[in-house]
Order: structure tokens, then sequence, then C-alpha cells
């Protein structure tokens, strides 16, 4: 089938998460794919679940690390929206059926107590906006095959988001050196690598204030109650059947999930 718009990318791209069957890269298939082409793909499949009755309960921050802006050639972070049908309990199951290469990722999540309306965010109105902090996990899977993606694929494909998991422990942000706060991240008891707060941008608050001012360009905006993923502090680990993954942060306490 010869691709010839962005919509039957947006459907290629819905079709591929529903079976659990990768496609290529849609930077192949339609290699002038433009990133602002890719975010309206990204938006159009998260339109369509809103209106089978999923709802928009946070966004998440994806390449805040200079190694993988090196490796995909792009000097700023991406973004996608986390759904309803996303959110996973502490400690809870997931299942691999339809579910191709995931990998799991810790990082810092903010919960929202108010809107945050781009352009022109800061340091500051982050922090103030901020009801509390947790540890999380989040799932990340794509619907590329072999995950062979540049900037454009991971942004239609919302950032490559799949999951997350929240830890049960809520933090003031104030009270919390973000910078210094440490991970271990293990697998089956095995620690798999480690990660610090200063790894994305310097700081989380500076990913959460970035996503504002660059949402803003879609005219969206981040809203009271949401969860933000801030951007994982360390690489992504391989997930298959019988893994247990646990995020320890001796700050901010533990989070985990088990894959069946």
């Amino acid at each position: 089938m010869k691709i010839t718009s962005v919509d039957e990318l947006s459907l290629l791209l819905k079709e591929a998460e529903e079976s659990g069957n990768s496609v290529k890269a849609l930077t192949e298939i339609y290699p002038n794919l433009t990133e602002k082409e890719a975010y309206q793909i990204q938006l159009t499949n998260v339109e369509e679940k809103v209106k089978k009755g999923q709802k928009i309960i946070g966004k998440k921050i994806g390449l805040t690390s200079i190694a993988m802006q090196e490796l995909l050639g792009v000097d700023e972070p991406d973004y996608g929206h986390l759904l309803t049908d996303m959110h996973i309990p502490n400690f809870g199951e997931i299942s691999l059926a339809n579910k191709i290469l995931p990998k799991v990722e810790a990082e810092i999540a903010f919960v929202l107590k108010k809107d945050l309306i781009g352009p022109n965010i800061t340091f500051e109105d982050v922090i103030d906006a901020t009801d509390y902090i947790v540890p999380a996990l989040e799932v990340v899977d794509s619907r590329i095959e072999n995950w062979k993606i540049r900037l454009e694929d991971t942004v239609a494909d919302n950032a490559s988001s799949c999951l997350f998991v929240l830890g049960n422990e809520r933090y003031d942000v104030n009270e919390i050196d973000l910078p210094n706060v440490t991970m271990d991240l293990y697998r089956n008891d095995e620690l798999m690598n480690t990660g610090k707060g200063d790894a994305v941008l310097g700081n989380p608050i500076h990913c959460v204030a970035w996503l504002a001012n660059k949402l803003s360009e879609f005219g969206i905006s981040l809203n009271a109650g949401e969860v933000i993923l801030s951007g994982a502090l360390s690489a992504a680990i391989n997930a298959n059947e019988g893994d247990c993954f646990t995020a320890k942060f001796p700050l901010l306490g533990e989070v985990s999930i088990s894959f069946t």
C-alpha cells in the first residue's frame, strides 16, 4: 500500500498499536514527514481515543538526556499524552499481550494543582503549580519495527508511550533536592542501572517548564490534576514475561511493576 498522507500514517500507527504488530519507520514510508506533521499524527490518534471514552490524565516528556538527543540528531525533548488506560497501580501486573518490544525506565512524576499555560512558563511557575512529586516507572513501547526511530517517528507514536506506574508516597517539591535525587533500577533483584535527577535537563523542573512552553505552540496546556512524567533518569531496560522491575529512590521510596 502506498502511503500518500499523514492521515494514512495515523491509521497505520493505530492499527499497529491495536494488533501488536510493528510497522516500518514512518520516516521510511513517508520520507518528507515533518516534526509538525508528526505531532499532528499523535494528536489525531489521541483525539480518537478520547472520542471513545478515554481521558487525558497527563503528559510525558521524552528525549531529555543529551545522549538520546544526540542519537536522534535533535536538540530538544519531545512529548506525548497519558490516557486513563495507561495508568497501572504500584506493584501491579502488566500483560504483554499486544505489546511489541516494551522497555522500562524510572523517572520523577509531578502532579499539578494549578494549570500551566505557556509560553513564558518559568522554573518558579512549575514549583508554584506542583501539588506533589512521586517516583514513577514508565513502560515505553514502539510501534515502529525494532525501535529504528527518528524524532518524527517517536513523536507520531505518542513519544513511544505505553503505560506508567506511580509510587504511593507523595512529596513536597520544595523539600526535595531534585538534581541530587538518586535512583537504582532493578530487574528481578539485579541492579540494571542507576540515575540522578540532574540527568534530565539538569533538573526535572526544567523539563516541566519546557513542556508547558512547547505545548503552547499547539494551543495545549498542562492542567491541574494532571500527571507529568519528567523524563527517564537512566537508560530503558527491556522487559520480558516474568520480569519484575523496581526503582528504589532513597529520597522518594519505591515503585514496582511485574510482567505476565
